[in-house]
């Protein structure tokens, strides 16, 4: 271990660190850019190229010029994707109640009669 001194091991450290960084922005930034639908394709593949010619300079100017509007759209990805789930949860989650409280508005719609409402009503409350 002596020829490996400490410093150079928390410099090592720091190092691998950075590394993990880098690459986690790297897929940030790439996956914005893909994930954008204000953007043309042309402007994409600029952006692609500018990132792979000059990496530290072009991730760092999309950082720059796209980061306050990475945020909201991130933001609005996640608030989009938790709607869908509460949807999913109240439609799946409505159970027997929920089934019969459809078939109620149906019936009270006009769409189904009387003893199709039973019919739903005792297959739900079967289940």
């Amino acid at each position: 271990m002596d020829d490996y001194p400490l410093l150079h091991l928390l410099w090592t450290m720091l190092m691998i660190f950075g590394f993990i960084i880098w690459f986690w922005l790297l897929i940030t930034v790439f996956g914005d850019l893909f994930r954008r639908h204000d953007c043309s394709g042309g402007k994409k593949v600029l952006w692609f190229v500018a990132v792979l010619i000059a990496p530290f300079i072009g991730v760092l100017a999309y950082l720059i010029i796209n980061g306050r509007h990475m945020a909201e759209r991130q933001a609005a990805a996640v608030q989009a994707a938790q709607q869908q789930f509460d949807d999913h949860v109240k439609q799946v989650a409505g159970g027997p109640a929920g089934e019969i409280e459809r078939a109620k508005g149906l019936l009270d719609a006009g769409t189904i009669s009387q003893e199709e409402f039973d019919a739903i009503k005792r297959k739900a409350l079967s289940a």
